[in-house]
């Protein structure tokens, strides 16, 4: 497996993904996300003082894993993620990288929302599970 499949897999698998963080107080916190990719790099919107930013700026390691299909389908995939609060990136992100209004959750577009935060993802790995893992897996890694 390759990364450009571990793309194409998520994308096959559907628009929500679930990240998966750790606190301070060690404790793990499951979310759902919308996320696009942009090169080889995962983003997704988030406020900026959410749990989502405060745990990734604690412990920037991540998990992410895409909805599992009727046949079982599935897809995770593990990196550091950062987040970026500057204007530029905001500007940069917000048309034409996700396939929703981005204004629908921060009207004030990228220079008037200031708690409007994007996690970038560097995948550094990825298991691909068919069938539960009964019909195969497949591995990447950077």
């Amino acid at each position: 497996m390759d990364l450009e499949r571990v793309k194409s897999e998520s994308a096959r698998l559907g628009l929500w993904a679930h990240v998966a963080t750790v606190g301070a107080d060690g404790d793990p916190d499951v979310v759902p996300v919308h996320p696009c990719w942009q090169g080889d790099t995962i983003w997704f919107m988030t406020g900026a003082t959410s749990v989502k930013a405060r745990n990734i700026a604690h412990h920037s390691n991540v998990a992410m894993h895409w909805q599992v299909t009727e046949a079982g389908d599935g897809l995770e995939v593990w990196g550091p993620g950062e987040i970026h609060t500057d204007v530029d990136t905001k500007k940069r992100l917000w048309t034409g990288a996700f396939d929703y209004d981005l204004n629908d959750f921060a009207p004030g577009g990228p220079e008037g929302s200031p708690d409007t935060a994007f996690v970038s993802v560097q995948p550094q790995r990825a298991l691909y599970l068919i069938n539960f893992g009964m019909g195969g897996r497949e591995t990447w890694s950077a």
